[in-house]
């Protein structure tokens, strides 16, 4: 029964390996002989080219996402700490991150070469605006090359989901896992952005996959693994949560290479497990220590943001971190911010503080349907077809731990804290074909699946942030249900100047904008409608969907009697008054 099982699930994708697993030529002929060997030689080009399709799609969509958008909330913060870490080497801005995801960010900005004022004392957000509107340099140039190492890391990303993928169900169906990646809103959203999450959760699927490859060779790979984990924590505290969890896998790696088959091999097999999960341990705080040291190597700082006083388990907890002090600092200012009471915003309901279940709804509006179809009948898959199974932990697990720790945040702001669930889901729903031995539709029903989220995909383009599905009325209804980095996270100020100007050209504007850019810098000329009276706001009302969703008093007093009149990439609203 287990190898007719085998047979099912796998012949499909050895006809398209070109690899071992094909069946010899029959000896019918020179004729049918000849043919067999022209298929094998196209395919083994067509599927590095299906590939490159693929990436290459993706790499457009992106670059053309960042030239296009102004900078997010977040991103100017990043931008001047990378340029700190470059011309300084101080580790005092921005401690709450490592330093890692903004080394990769450093990258694109040594190349920009910016003008950096080394006197300017300031908090790090207005050191952002210094840099990018104050100093001389060109907003629009320096913010592509900061974004474009992020690009280039989330094109590499793409391809561990394809070879993750390829490794459990065959390279046919791991195009699907790369397609889903290429194609996620999300992933291309935020892998366009100078930021951390794309990055972070990245490193975790890479570490996540080399220990499903430690499997056969763990002297190799449980180091690596450990490597990968490191970089995930070196970008964000975050991926704390996923240390314990990776370790277990590292024990069961090592467990199943090692095959035991009496008492005194498994108590051998277990106790080279320990070994290997403390390798690992080991392997992700010298990454971590290196990130801080390559800044800085005298490891010194002062933290130019207050310092909130943690008490209890939690502050015992930080200085037990075998992690430099910034890092420990770091997690002080992160858990300050857990306490903080927070506003949200989920289907029309402003509120304060959070809910467990947002993201999970939120990521049911932000996701394809035919995605979220996948994902779920890709779980299934991992779970039933018995030669997946042992995938299962390794998918399915770390996902989960992650998003219920994200769920359990105190900031209800975006889809971006579980941008790992598009990462290590899109691996997943390539297993879907796999249950044909108990549904023959599968394989085609993916195909048709995955079509359909490419389709929806491309519809939003270049609107990526703000995209939801069309179960809930598509981008332009994102703002009703969800704020923030879900939909208006200060992208479209650009896009709102050349609106005015080509449109409304003259006319008065009344401003309220939430993001970290000058509306000046782009020739917007404003008043802010909050500091006069209501009879006084005549003209054009401009406001960013996330103050619509907070709005109250003056400005939703404001809204209420103004005239919709047109959109700007679905993140500003403009209302004639």
């Amino acid at each position: 029964m287990m190898a007719r099982e085998q047979h099912s699930v796998l012949d499909p994708d050895t006809l398209d390996d070109g690899g071992g697993g094909d069946s010899p030529p029959r000896a019918d002929g020179s004729r049918s002989t000849h043919l067999y060997a022209g298929l094998r030689r196209r395919k083994r080009w067509l599927l590095p080219l299906l590939v490159v399709a693929l990436l290459a799609q993706m790499a457009a969509v992106m670059i053309t996402t960042a030239v296009q958008q102004t900078p997010t909330i977040d991103e100017p913060v990043y931008v001047a700490t990378a340029t700190v870490y470059l011309r300084e080497h101080s580790l005092d801005y921005n401690p709450e991150h490592p330093p890692l995801g903004k080394l990769v960010i450093a990258a694109g900005i040594a190349l920009a070469d910016p003008h950096f004022d080394t006197n300017y004392k300031g908090d790090q957000g207005e050191l952002g605006r210094h840099l990018l509107y104050e100093s001389g340099n060109d907003p629009w140039r320096l913010m592509f090359w900061a974004r474009l190492p992020v690009i280039v890391l989330t094109l590499l990303f793409g391809l561990v989901v394809f070879a993750f993928a390829r490794e459990l169900v065959g390279p046919a169906r791991g195009l699907a896992a790369l397609a889903l990646y290429a194609f996620s809103p999300d992933v291309v959203a935020h892998g366009s952005l100078a930021t951390l999450d794309v990055p972070q959760a990245g490193f975790l699927l890479t570490s996540v996959w080399l220990l499903w490859r430690a499997r056969r060779r763990p002297f190799l790979y449980v180091p690596l693994a450990g490597a990968a984990l490191g970089a995930a924590v070196a970008t964000k505290m975050s991926a704390l949560p996923a240390v314990p969890v990776l370790m277990l896998l590292a024990v069961v790696s090592v467990w199943s290479a090692r095959r035991p088959a009496d008492r005194d091999s498994r108590r051998h097999a277990l106790a080279l497990g320990v070994a290997g999960a403390a390798v690992v341990v080991v392997v992700t705080v010298a990454v971590v220590w290196a990130s801080y040291l390559v800044v800085d190597p005298h490891l010194r700082f002062t933290s130019t943001e207050p310092m909130p006083v943690i008490h209890g388990l939690r502050g015992q907890l930080v200085d037990l971190m075998p992690f430099p002090r910034a890092f420990r600092d770091g997690m002080l200012i992160q858990f300050g911010m857990e306490d903080y009471p927070w506003q949200g915003f989920l289907f029309g309901h402003l509120y304060t503080g959070s809910h467990w279940y947002y993201l999970p709804v939120a990521l049911l509006v932000k996701t394809p349907l035919g995605m979220i179809a996948l994902w779920a009948a890709g779980a299934v898959a991992v779970v039933a077809v018995r030669r997946l199974r042992p995938a299962a932990p390794y998918l399915l697990v770390p996902t989960a731990v992650l998003l219920a720790t994200a769920m359990d945040g105190s900031r209800d702001f975006g889809t971006r804290y579980a941008i790992f669930v598009p990462m290590f889901l899109a691996v997943t729903a390539a297993c879907v074909p796999a249950l044909r031995s108990w549904w023959r539709w599968a394989p085609l029903c993916t195909g048709l699946l995955v079509a359909f989220v490419a389709v929806s995909s491309l519809r939003t383009f270049p609107y990526y942030l703000p995209y939801s599905n069309e179960a809930f009325g598509g981008p332009a209804k994102t703002y009703l249900r969800l704020h923030d980095s879900n939909v208006d996270w200060g992208q479209d100020l650009g896009r709102l100047a050349d609106r005015l100007h080509e449109r409304y050209a003259g006319e008065r504007v009344w401003l309220v904008y939430k993001g970290s850019g000058v509306p000046s810098y782009y020739g917007i000329e404003s008043s802010d409608p909050r500091k006069v009276g209501v009879r006084e706001v005549h003209g054009l009302l401009v406001v960013s969907d996330t103050s619509i969703d907070k709005a109250r008093g003056k400005l939703a007093e404001l809204i209420d009697s103004s005239r919709p009149i047109d959109q700007v990439g679905h993140s500003i609203t403009i209302y004639r008054r």
